[in-house]
């Protein structure tokens, strides 16, 4: 399969929707069958999960909220396994530290492993506990989506089985994870919300408190210390919302919606969120204009699998997303001009690119998340898995400044770079960054190489991706061969003379590793 192939990625998501539908259905069954007790102690409404398993849209299954909170549920699946296994265990100690080991390894994008073991060692006392409480806080976070998703199929379910009434814990706290606002209910799963209103604000008081949201009849109310507040009212075929509602910000100019700005604080974490400048959804839309005129091809998948940009405010953070939310990338839009607000798109698609592959093949097996390969990116020892992200999506990279170096030398390519914001400073850079990425592309792929040769890490399916990318970085190579010269001149001829010098110096210094030391 070609890179920039888009018919074959749009038929991978097609699968990847039904196998999304399917694991949510083969959950509940297996959570019904093996751990009935605990799906009654966390309230957890599997016939409702069903109901939206058969109700819901087929392209819902791609979408960066149904899926993470599928992968929740799973996650939820493997630590009620564990909390039944650890009642039984004696070995605790041991125990402890294979779940350790494991949350290192399996869920490092997540917090479970704070959760569980907040001291950061593989603590075996008051392990059960953490685990309740953890299971507690999904199955409470799970069952108030599936709330939301679709209102109106709570109280039709409600009426079928004639049930007056449904309550159900949660709480008006933000979701950095998911860049959704405290003090707001989000509604279906496009990044749509209801925002409290300031009588309901003041009787919660801190977003964090516990509230009950009651499905009675044709109404949804929400409780709290005391006091009741309607929120919705089915009416005929139509849900009256009683909270102002935010629709999920699109333009003309693109499909996808842009978020909240998310702002992290001087230790590096997230803080806030606020409202999203109107300034910041214009540049977004300019730079995905940009990438069209430029690189149709690259644009093609930008549209399949970017759906949701969160602008972020974080001085030194760089732009990232999560493998559990494809189609949800959180990009820096304040510390990057609008060259680096470019690549940073390509960048993350090119994350949800590479693990929505993943999600189909095996790329690699038996390394066991060794830190042994040199990152020219990070400069730092990394796992395999690193190493192939890497390289995957600094090839896109290499390969939309290519174009970019090409579109900006038209009469018509001049005139659209100037309307993207662009000048002739950036138009060097933009060769300077496709010369650079072309040398830590060829650096890994070194290392790839030697990992399937030598090491016999990559898969089949892993061997016929890395010469797709030794094929489109060999290419690109030779058509930026005529620029290499002026950028050497240029300003920014230093730095890449440092690059290749530096990394010189890393494959003396980190060689590829010897087999005896891996």
């Amino acid at each position: 399969m070609s890179l920039l192939d888009a018919a074959a990625i749009s038929r991978l998501q097609s699968e990847f929707r039904e196998s999304m539908r399917t694991l949510l259905v083969g959950l509940c069954r297996d959570i019904e069958r093996h751990y009935p007790e605990l799906a009654a102690r966390y309230n957890l409404p599997l016939e409702y999960f069903r109901l939206l398993a058969d109700r819901l849209d087929h392209a819902a299954f791609a979408n960066w909220k149904m899926v993470g909170w599928i992968e929740a549920l799973n996650d939820l699946v493997y630590f009620l396994d564990l909390l039944a296994q650890i009642r039984r265990e004696r070995d605790q100690r041991g125990f402890a530290e294979q779940l350790f080991a494991e949350c290192e390894e399996k869920f490092f994008e997540n917090s479970y492993l704070d959760e569980l073991f907040p001291l950061g060692r593989a603590q075996a006392r008051g392990l059960a506990g953490r685990l309740h409480g953890l299971c507690r806080r999904l199955a409470l976070d799970i069952t108030q989506q599936a709330l939301f998703f679709e209102p109106r199929w709570v109280l039709q379910w409600l009426k079928r089985h004639g049930r007056r009434s449904w309550a159900v814990s949660g709480s008006l706290e933000a979701s950095y994870e998911r860049a959704e606002q405290a003090y707001t209910i989000p509604v279906g799963i496009d990044g749509s919300a209801l925002t409290a209103p300031a009588s309901v604000r003041s009787a919660i008081g801190r977003p964090s408190r516990r509230v009950t949201f009651v499905f009675k009849d044709h109404q949804i109310a929400l409780h709290v210390r005391g006091r009741s507040f309607r929120v919705g009212t089915w009416e005929g075929a139509v849900m009256q919302w009683h909270w102002p509602r935010q629709k999920a910000v699109q333009t003309a100019a693109m499909p996808l919606t842009v978020g909240p700005t998310l702002h992290y604080g001087k230790k590096r974490e997230p803080r806030a969120l606020s409202a999203t400048d109107a300034m910041q959804q214009v540049r977004i839309a300019r730079a995905w204009q940009a990438i069209r005129r430029a690189w149709p091809e690259g644009h093609a998948l930008l549209a399949l699998l970017t759906a949701r940009v969160i602008p972020l405010r974080a001085s030194g953070v760089v732009s990232f997303s999560y493998r559990h939310r494809p189609g949800l990338s959180f990009v820096n839009c304040f510390d990057r001009d609008n060259l680096d607000l470019i690549d940073d798109l390509i960048h993350e698609n090119s994350h949800h690119h590479l693990n929505l592959l993943l999600r189909k093949h095996a790329l690699h097996h038996h390394d066991r998340n060794q830190q042994i390969f040199y990152s020219p990116w990070r400069r730092c020892l990394r796992p395999l898995r690193g190493i192939l992200h890497a390289t995957f999506t600094f090839t896109m990279g290499a390969l939309l400044f290519a174009r970019l170096s090409t579109w900006a030398e038209t009469t018509q390519g001049k005139r659209q770079w100037r309307e993207a914001g662009l000048g002739a400073q950036h138009l060097v850079r933009a060769r300077f960054r496709c010369l650079e990425e072309i040398e830590s592309v060829r650096y890994s792929l070194q290392d790839l190489e030697y990992a399937r040769r030598q090491l016999k890490w990559l898969t089949g399916s892993g061997v016929r991706l890395i010469n797709e990318l030794k094929d489109a970085i060999g290419q690109t190579e030779r058509q930026m061969s005529r620029y290499r010269k002026a950028v050497l001149a240029s300003s920014f001829g230093s730095s890449l003379r440092r690059h290749v010098a530096g990394l010189r110096q890393a494959r003396e210094t980190y060689g590829p590793m010897p087999l005896n030391q891996v």
